[in-house]
């Protein structure tokens, strides 16, 4: 089968093409032939050395994938040949509190992801494919589907009638402008592209913030926007450049969501504007498998779609990658592996 690596942590031409022998299932094991992989901003980290844990070489990237089964190991009671699947972003958190190793067992940087044709995993590290779903669609959800979803879902869950802001057009930002709006909540979105301002109207964004235009977008968004409340929920995907003007867009009581790091710029958090906020800030890394599992419920209930910016096929993997970097997406970056 053939299967990609990334040979050294250099650069994008490090992404090497590698034939390697079929996988076997052993006991509880499922083996996934691998028809979608998409790509998230970390699989770029792990390459260019900004990821937030140390990442190994020679290990094959992606988190993300939707496939069919193709063979099930002894024991295997969950599975059959030729169900439609999709993998959890963590393999080995079912649920509750994360073990202490969670951040060490991620596809990618610390054991070999889906960017191959077929990858074998415990029975446990797969879940169904939503009905309607295509495999291209299907792959785009255990990150960043994910992440926005859990984003949304806090204690208590953002709900209608309520104001979520969400940050650019990448993947997590447009699942969370669609999952809010599927909630009933308004959304207030930011970005510096007219164009992509008008996609995320379509998207259903009910007020669409220029922070090109707008460098205070925060305090616009809260004074402007919100009649000087503040918005519920903020899902802050930008990190140390964003975070400030995050505090200064978010109600008292509201939640601040802390989950990318896209910005480079740090020029640190004041103690008494965090406090002064009045908010709950809530640290996430993306989600166990109960709630991928209620997001598949979300997404068959309310029909969405996910919204892919470009479908690479499978001899184009490099070109993919470097169509994330260039960030002019909107939405998810697809690899289609196979039929």
């Amino acid at each position: 089968m053939k299967t990609y690596r990334f040979d050294a942590l250099t650069s994008l031409d490090d992404l090497t093409l590698h034939d390697e022998p079929m996988p076997a299932p052993q006991r509880g094991e499922v083996v996934v032939r691998v028809h979608a992989v998409a790509l998230n901003y970390r699989d770029l980290s792990v390459v260019l050395g900004n990821y937030v844990h140390a990442a190994m070489t020679g290990l094959v990237p992606c988190s993300d994938a939707a496939g069919e089964i193709a063979a099930v190991g002894e024991g295997v009671t969950a599975w059959k040949p030729g169900d439609r699947v999709i993998s959890i972003f963590h393999p080995r958190w079912f649920g509750g509190r994360p073990h202490r190793t969670l951040g060490h067992e991620t596809y990618g940087s610390a054991q070999d992801g889906w960017l191959c044709e077929y990858k074998v995993c415990s029975q446990e590290a797969v879940v169904a494919l939503p009905a309607g779903i295509s495999y291209a669609a299907g792959c785009t959800l255990p990150c960043a589907a994910t992440t926005a979803w859990n984003a949304l879902s806090g204690a208590p869950p953002v709900r209608a009638g309520q104001t979520v802001l969400t940050l650019g057009t990448g993947g997590v930002s447009i699942f969370a402008v669609q999952l809010a709006k599927l909630l009933g909540a308004t959304v207030i979105a930011t970005t510096s592209s007219a164009r992509k301002g008008e996609i995320l109207k379509g998207l259903g964004a009910d007020h669409v913030v220029n922070y090109g235009e707008i460098a205070d977008w925060g305090v616009h968004v809260k004074k402007a926007l919100t009649g000087g409340m503040g918005v519920d929920c903020v899902v802050e995907v930008g990190g140390p450049g964003t975070v400030n003007q995050s505090l200064h867009a978010v109600r008292w009581g509201g939640e601040v969501v802390l989950i990318g790091f896209l910005t480079s710029d740090n020029p640190g958090i004041d103690y008494f504007h965090l406090k002064g906020s009045g908010a709950t800030v809530r640290a996430i890394g993306v989600g166990d498998r109960a709630t991928l599992q209620d997001l598949v419920r979300a997404v068959e209930g309310g029909r969405l779609q996910p919204v892919i910016d470009k479908t690479f096929d499978f001899a184009d993997a490099r070109a993919a990658f470097a169509h994330l970097q260039a960030a002019k997406h909107v939405g998810k970056v697809v690899i289609a592996v196979g039929g």
